[in-house]
Order: C-alpha cells, then structure tokens, then sequence
C-alpha cells in the first residue's frame, strides 16, 4: 500500500504531510550539508542551528519567558512520570489529580518515590470529568501538583487549569501540548511526549522554570537531572537527533503554514465538532463516553449500541481507509485521535462514514 489512509492512531500519529514531504525531500542530504540528518553530528553546527529553532519556535508559539528551560529528553512521558517526583519533591509531599489512566500512572510512580496525596480522583466515575474546583482542596505546602491535560483513553481534557495557588503547578500535556495558545507562566513544569501532536516518537519536551532545576538532588543519577540536562542544553549525551529535527518542521509549520496557535485551535475546535456534532444528534446510536462540557478536542471517543456493531463499524471504517479507530483495550469502543496533524478532510471523511453507519444501523 503506498496510497496514504486517514491516521486517527492516538500516538504516534499523524504527522503534517508539508512535514513528511520536506523530510523525505532532505533526508538524502540536508541543504548546504551533504549529509543525511540521519548522520549528522549532534555536537555539529549543523544540528546545533536545528535544535536552536526548534527551542525557539517552541518560544515564540507559546510565549516561554526566560526563566524557564526548554528540554528535549528521551523516555516519554513515561520517564516523566518517575523524574517529575525525583528532582522536585524531596523529603516533602506532592499533590496529585487524577483524571484517567495517564495520571494513574503518574500517581504509581511517584508513589514509589515518596509522599504522595491523591486530592482528587474520577474512577468513582469512570473518568468522564475532571474535577470542579470546589471538590479538591490544595495543600498549600505541597512541593508540586501533578495533573493530566488531556486522557487520550478517556477522552476527557481540562478545559482550564486547577486553581492551586502558588504551589508548582506540573502537567502531563503529552496529548494536546500545542493545540492552542496557554500560559506557560502558570505552570512549573510542563511534559510533552512528542509523538501525538508535535513529532516523532523518541523526544520528549519538558518546559521547566529555573527555580524548579535548581531542586534537582545532587545525587541523583546524571541522566536523570533536569539541572545537568539544562546546564548542557539538552545535548549531555546524544539526543535523538532525527526526532528533534521533525520537531523543528512541525513548529515551523505551526508558525508559518497554520498563523500559530490561535488559528490552531480554531481549526482543532472545528474538527472536534464536526465529530461531537454527529455523535450528540444520533439519539443514542452513538455514545460518548465524556461529559460535554469535559470533552477532549483531540480524541473523540464513543460506543456503539453492542460490540458486534462496534466490531462491524472499525472493519467497515478501514475498508473506506479510516484507520486507527479502535478504543483503548480498558474502555472499548471507538476513538479519533485528531491531533494538529489530521487535516479537517480527514475529519470530514470520518463524519460522513459515521452519518451512513448510522442511517443503515439504526
């Protein structure tokens, strides 16, 4: 098969097609060096000007003042979920928001580390919200607050950020880091996996305030260290080069092809009703598994009245090249992850098929 399919995978996912077809255009030889960014040293001037832009598109698209530190590191999220407690929590305790079963696994960790309190928590609810702010109460001597942005599985996304005063606010924003403008100056530390919105898998952004690098425990192993990583700008070791150069495309593209992130999240919210729109005026057919006004921009989720109909709909769904739409193995059903990177036809293309499902199933 060479013909592309729409990608609704939640990760990795869909990349820009302007992205893919410059990478594939350079990946013999990059323009003025002669040689592949596939082989290039990463104590070159070379990758240096690439890992330069790719820091300082990510400044201008999201306003990063300068005292926080941007890093691309390595270990997903997932390595996240254990360096978050290692360098800012010490021997004082941290408050955590669960909200699905990313934050699950960011609680699980950093319960191994040291103290942890759990404040708010949805499974009582089967993860369809995030919490009001009147149903958690912050300890105002907490070393930090964990929360999750957006739950792929669950589909549920906070629609702003928990009030907690001026405890270290940390977030998980791996599945919609740069899908709209935010304030970056609300925030200690931000963590983003880049293979759902922003790049390949293999880097992973973290976005850190300097007070916050300057807690990280001498002892702690080197690699391990948001300090040593900020003191060597992000290249202590070799950093996944490739992945760091798609990142550059893509937030080049945010900047020069999109008009930044105002207008990306235009076309997201736009992309996101399209789906929502269908699955709210189906009498039931299709269910959502949020609650409206808790609903993630980028990954729709649903079920269909039994699993034999689910089954039929993803079989049906890839044979009209709509690929990727099977739910998470914990809650089932159907899922379009629609990141920057999936184009509103794509969408389009997802609604139509769902509206004649519909119309010979119902």
């Amino acid at each position: 098969m060479t013909q592309r399919v729409w990608n609704f995978a939640a990760g990795p996912a869909t990349l820009p097609l302007p992205v893919l077809e410059e990478a594939q255009r350079d990946l013999l030889a990059l323009p003025g060096v002669g040689a592949s960014v596939l082989e290039i040293s990463h104590r070159s001037k070379h990758f240096d000007d690439i890992l330069s832009e790719a820091e300082a598109n990510l400044r201008k698209l999201l306003n990063i003042p300068d005292h926080y530190h941007v890093l691309f590191l390595q270990g997903g999220a997932s390595l996240q979920f254990s360096m978050v407690p290692m360098n800012l929590l010490g021997d004082g305790s941290a408050d955590y928001i669960i909200t699905g079963y990313w934050g699950q696994k960011a609680l699980k960790e950093a319960q191994l580390l040291g103290k942890v309190r759990i404040v708010w928590d949805g499974k009582a609810e089967n993860f369809t919200r995030t919490p009001r702010p009147d149903e958690y109460t912050i300890d105002p001597n907490a070393r930090y607050v964990h929360f999750t942005s957006n739950e792929t599985i669950q589909g549920v996304m906070f629609q702003t950020e928990p009030e907690v005063g001026d405890v270290p606010l940390v977030c998980d924003m791996s599945s919609n880091f740069l899908w709209a403008p935010i304030d970056v100056s609300k925030y200690g530390l931000i963590y983003a996996g880049a293979q759902k919105n922003v790049g390949p898998a293999g880097v992973t952004i973290v976005i850190v305030r300097d007070d916050l690098v300057r807690r990280a425990p001498d002892n702690l192993p080197t690699m391990l260290s948001y300090r040593v990583h900020a003191e060597n700008k992000s290249v202590y070791n070799t950093p996944p080069v490739f992945a760091i150069y798609i990142v550059m495309l893509v937030t080049r593209w945010l900047l020069n092809t999109i008009g930044g992130l105002e207008r990306m999240a235009e076309i997201n919210r736009e992309k996101a009703r399209l789906l929502y729109e269908v699955i709210d005026q189906s009498n039931g057919f299709y269910r959502g598994h949020a609650h409206p006004e808790h609903r993630s921009t980028m990954n729709v989720t649903w079920r269909l009245p039994n699993e034999e109909l689910e089954k039929k709909f993803l079989q049906e769904a890839q044979a009209n090249g709509l690929h990727e739409l099977k739910g998470h193995r914990s809650v089932g059903g159907c899922r379009a992850s629609i990141y920057n990177g999936m184009p509103i036809e794509g969408v389009r293309a997802l609604r139509e098929f769902m509206l004649e499902f519909m119309y010979r199933h119902a």
